[in-house]
Protein backbone atom coordinates (compact mmCIF):
# COMPACT_ATOMS: atom_id res chain seq x y z
CA UNK A 1 0.00 0.00 0.00
CA UNK A 2 1.43 3.66 -0.64
CA UNK A 3 -0.06 7.03 -0.60
CA UNK A 4 2.64 8.15 -3.33
CA UNK A 5 1.13 9.25 -6.56
CA UNK A 6 2.26 7.39 -9.09
CA UNK A 7 3.60 11.02 -10.81
CA UNK A 8 5.57 11.78 -7.66
CA UNK A 9 7.18 8.15 -7.56
CA UNK A 10 8.58 9.01 -10.56
CA UNK A 11 9.81 12.26 -10.02
CA UNK A 12 11.64 10.43 -7.21
CA UNK A 13 12.97 7.52 -9.42
CA UNK A 14 14.71 10.60 -11.38
CA UNK A 15 15.89 12.65 -8.50
CA UNK A 16 17.68 9.27 -7.05
CA UNK A 17 18.81 7.85 -10.69
CA UNK A 18 20.07 11.42 -11.10
CA UNK A 19 22.52 11.24 -8.30
CA UNK A 20 25.67 9.26 -8.32
CA UNK A 21 26.57 6.15 -6.90
CA UNK A 22 28.36 7.80 -4.20
CA UNK A 23 26.26 10.38 -3.40
CA UNK A 24 23.31 7.65 -2.97
CA UNK A 25 25.36 5.52 -0.63
CA UNK A 26 25.88 9.17 1.57
CA UNK A 27 22.24 9.96 1.53
CA UNK A 28 21.48 5.98 2.91
CA UNK A 29 23.87 6.79 5.50
CA UNK A 30 22.70 10.17 6.90
CA UNK A 31 18.86 8.39 6.87
CA UNK A 32 20.55 5.60 8.60
CA UNK A 33 22.20 8.48 11.44
CA UNK A 34 18.80 10.48 11.27
CA UNK A 35 16.61 7.24 12.45
CA UNK A 36 19.72 6.64 14.87
CA UNK A 37 18.86 9.63 16.61
CA UNK A 38 15.48 8.72 16.72
CA UNK A 39 15.60 5.67 18.20
CA UNK A 40 18.30 6.79 20.76
CA UNK A 41 15.95 9.52 21.51
CA UNK A 42 12.87 7.44 22.49
CA UNK A 43 15.22 5.00 24.03
CA UNK A 44 17.06 7.70 26.69
CA UNK A 45 13.58 9.06 27.24
CA UNK A 46 12.43 5.76 28.92
CA UNK A 47 16.32 6.01 30.88
CA UNK A 48 20.26 5.47 30.54
CA UNK A 49 20.89 2.37 31.47
CA UNK A 50 22.05 0.11 29.33
CA UNK A 51 21.95 1.89 26.07
CA UNK A 52 24.25 0.34 24.08
CA UNK A 53 22.41 -2.74 24.45
CA UNK A 54 18.61 -1.75 24.15
CA UNK A 55 20.01 0.36 20.86
CA UNK A 56 21.13 -2.79 19.43
CA UNK A 57 18.37 -4.82 20.35
CA UNK A 58 15.80 -1.71 18.95
CA UNK A 59 17.89 -2.06 15.55
CA UNK A 60 19.00 -5.51 14.68
CA UNK A 61 17.35 -7.41 17.69
CA UNK A 62 15.47 -9.35 15.13
CA UNK A 63 18.13 -10.02 12.44
CA UNK A 64 19.72 -12.38 14.80
CA UNK A 65 18.56 -15.88 16.60
CA UNK A 66 18.18 -15.98 19.80
CA UNK A 67 21.83 -17.55 20.81
CA UNK A 68 23.59 -15.18 18.64
CA UNK A 69 21.89 -12.12 19.97
CA UNK A 70 23.15 -13.26 23.43
CA UNK A 71 26.27 -13.92 22.45
CA UNK A 72 26.15 -10.13 20.48
CA UNK A 73 24.59 -8.50 23.74
CA UNK A 74 27.85 -10.38 26.12
CA UNK A 75 29.86 -8.50 24.04
CA UNK A 76 28.55 -5.34 24.13
CA UNK A 77 28.30 -5.68 27.85
CA UNK A 78 32.40 -7.06 27.72
CA UNK A 79 32.55 -3.74 25.43
CA UNK A 80 30.97 -1.37 28.44
CA UNK A 81 32.89 -2.37 31.10
CA UNK A 82 36.69 -2.93 29.39
CA UNK A 83 36.24 0.63 28.67
CA UNK A 84 35.10 1.38 32.01
CA UNK A 85 33.87 4.79 30.56
CA UNK A 86 29.70 5.59 30.79
CA UNK A 87 28.63 3.90 28.08
CA UNK A 88 26.96 6.75 26.65
CA UNK A 89 29.83 8.73 25.76
CA UNK A 90 30.24 7.98 22.25
CA UNK A 91 26.50 7.75 21.35
CA UNK A 92 25.16 11.10 19.92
Amino acid sequence: MTDTTPEAASVYRDLLRSKSGAERFRMGCEMFETAKAFVLAGLRAQGEGRLRERLFLRLYGHDFEPQERERILASIRRAVTRDSRPETRDLP
